[in-house]
């Protein structure tokens, strides 16, 4: 019982700490510059969380269970993803192509909306205004008014803004599911508790990134509401530092790792 409650506890702290990886930060700050609701914000977290458990667990328990073996240079590699992930999300950002990707994926709900437009000619005077229904909970409609939280918030963000920190995260997983898997072979010699841990290690992170995103989303909202001139230079700024530290991840591992060498050296981590 002791030693199930330490594999837990282990694992659940140190994915929340994992999830707190300048990459990742930076990463999801450059995702969620864009929106305004905690809910939103914190929903992209946990997406993203989601993609790297499955990663991690993946290739980790590939690792771990079946004695995988990564190449330099596919270790390498994979850790280049990352760095050339960060440098597209930072370009994307700064260009506002996530806006008009984000408008042309996100379904716009015109029939089941409450709130709706119209136009009325009083005295030849064309007056546009809106109204809300504000749906009786026993009324016909409000069975489709009343939808789930995911399926509210999913349908709002839509299929783009969904799929794109679940990419995200498999991504960052991919880069460092060898260096948890290894992590765990050092300390916890029985596959199957340490297939444990790489699970619990993951919902740690989800869980720290649900927390990280729903806190990156204050200040943005802030500005949204007060200082538009503000609001864009948190974006731009997320997307410069974003572009930044992928060349910088880039140059390190191209070329003081030797990537792009002929002596690639790589120690997962």
């Amino acid at each position: 019982m002791i030693s199930l409650l330490s594999v837990v506890a282990l694992g659940f702290f140190l994915g929340m700490r994992h999830a707190t990886d300048p990459d990742h930060v930076i990463a999801v700050t450059t995702i969620v510059a864009r929106h305004r609701k905690i809910a939103h914000a914190a929903l992209i977290g946990a997406l993203w969380g989601l993609g790297h458990t499955l990663t991690i667990f993946i290739v980790g328990g590939g690792i771990i269970l079946f004695g995988w073996v990564i190449p330099e240079r596919v270790g390498l590699s994979m850790e280049l993803s990352v760095g050339l992930m960060l440098v597209l999300l930072g370009v994307l950002n700064l260009t506002g192509f996530f806006n008009w990707i984000s408008q042309a994926f996100t379904p716009i709900r015109a029939g089941d909306g409450a709130i709706h437009s119209h136009s009325h000619d009083l005295a030849n005077a064309a007056s546009t205004h809106s109204h809300e229904r504000n749906l009786h909970p026993d009324s016909p409609d409000a069975g489709h008014a009343s939808l789930g939280w995911l399926d509210r918030h999913f349908s709002q963000m839509g299929f783009y803004q969904v799929v794109r920190p679940l990419v995200v995260g498999l991504v960052h997983g991919l880069a460092g599911s060898a260096a948890v898997a290894l992590l765990v072979l050092t300390t916890i010699g029985n596959p199957r508790w340490a297939m444990v841990y790489l699970l619990i290690f993951g919902v740690g992170t989800i869980a720290g990134m649900t927390l990280i995103t729903g806190s990156l989303i204050l200040p943005f909202a802030y500005a949204d509401k007060r200082y538009l001139r503000l609001n864009r230079g948190l974006r731009v700024a997320s997307g410069l530092i974003s572009v930044t530290f992928g060349l910088y991840l880039v140059y390190q591992i191209g070329f003081v790792a030797g990537l792009f060498t002929g002596h690639p050296h790589w120690t997962p981590r």
